[in-house]
C-alpha cells in the first residue's frame, strides 16, 4: 500500500480490510472508522491465488458475476490463466482484455 500511494498520491486505497468491511458501508463504519473506501471498493487484492479464486467463484456462481482473468501484469506482455472450466465467452472477454492493454 506504501508504494501505491507513494506512486499515484491521487489514488483512494485503504489499508488490509476484511471484505465485508470494504464492500458494506454499515460494516465500514464500525470496523474502518477512519477508512477511506468506506465500504465502496471496487477492485479487491487477496492475499494469495488460493483465496482470490475463491472469492471470484463465489461470485460467479453464486451472485452471477461475470470473472475474467486473472491476468500478470507487469511483464513485458501480459499473461493470461484460463480455468479448465472456462467457456468461450472466457476465452472471448479475455482476448478483447488483452489486446486493449
Amino acid at each position: 500500500m506504501k508504494l501505491t500511494r507513494a506512486r499515484n498520491k491521487n489514488l483512494t486505497i485503504d489499508g488490509e480490510l476484511q471484505f465485508d468491511a470494504a464492500f458494506v458501508p454499515s460494516i465500514a463504519q464500525r470496523k474502518n472508522k477512519g477508512g477511506l473506501i468506506k465500504g465502496d471498493a471496487n477492485v479487491f487484492i487477496f492475499p494469495d491465488l488460493n483465496s482470490g479464486n475463491i472469492a471470484y467463484k463465489i461470485a460467479e456462481r453464486i451472485g452471477g458475476a461475470i470473472a475474467t482473468g486473472p491476468i500478470l501484469q507487469g511483464l513485458s506482455k501480459p499473461v493470461m490463466d484460463l480455468s479448465r472450466g472456462c467457456s468461450v465467452d472466457d476465452i472471448v472477454n479475455m482476448s478483447r482484455i488483452i489486446t486493449n492493454l
